[in-house]
């Protein structure tokens, strides 16, 4: 199936995160801290771990580290809670933005995703108002040169949901959160390592923003995803400066 370019979008988010490679790592700690103290430390038996500990793996963050912090998780050790939290809202051009918190402290959370939406051309919607232009899903995408064929014939096999091309030629592999492993590690198996692979909130359809607008709108997603509570930032705009 055609589909939109996501190239240079997800080009730019790569690049943003290996220049603050010192968050990322604070963002993959409370994310193995929810998900050991949640579902234990065991990442055989807690599939949302794995994906942790995956994704601690790709930020080059030491063993004994992840080990550490899953230890302190599951011993009730002292530390700070946190709890999850997402917030909705509309970006430049009426884009959809999902933000996804893990905080101590609520009140400071909200006013800080609140101040940022406001000051940067954004407004905070109310929970549901935009969820629902979004799929939670499994990822993977392949650059651009990848046989179409042949990543549809090993995915579909592997028990992915659909294989979408992009205009650029990258292509997008949509699995259901549960088979998001088996689909990944398939591809991988078969030489085609993926550019990226997660579990997300793909969007529905996207908002082509363009010029000014464009350049606003990169500015609301990097404020926002500067806020120490902010985990993840899911939006449906097609940034084309």
């Amino acid at each position: 199936m055609a589909g939109h370019s996501k190239w240079a979008n997800i080009q730019h988010r790569k690049g943003r995160q290996d220049e603050k490679r010192g968050k990322v790592w604070t963002r993959v700690i409370r994310e193995i801290t929810v998900a050991a103290r949640q579902g234990g430390g065991d990442p055989a038996m807690n599939p949302r771990l794995r994906l942790a500990m995956d994704k601690a793996k790709a930020a080059n963050m030491p063993a004994d580290r992840v080990k550490y912090n899953i230890d302190k998780a599951t011993g009730n050790a002292d530390g700070s809670h946190y709890e999850e939290i997402r917030y909705e809202g509309y970006g430049i051009g009426g884009a959809a933005v999902i933000v996804d918190c893990m905080t101590d402290n609520r009140v400071r959370t909200v006013a800080e995703v609140r101040h940022a939406f406001s000051k940067y051309g954004g407004n905070l919607g109310t929970e549901g108002s935009v969820a629902f232009q979004f799929k939670h899903c499994g990822l993977v995408v392949l650059a651009p040169g990848a046989c179409e064929d042949r990543v549809m014939e090993l995915a579909l096999e592997a028990g992915a949901d659909d294989v979408v091309t992009g205009e650029d030629g990258s292509i997008e592999v949509i699995t259901a959160p549960t088979a998001f492993e088996a689909v990944r590690d398939a591809l991988v198996a078969s030489g085609l390592e993926p550019a990226v692979a997660e579990v997300t909130m793909r969007p529905e359809n996207t908002v082509s923003i363009t010029g000014d607008d464009a350049a606003r709108m990169q500015k609301l997603l990097d404020v926002i995803e500067d806020l120490d509570d902010v985990q993840d930032v899911f939006h449906n705009a097609e940034i084309n400066p």
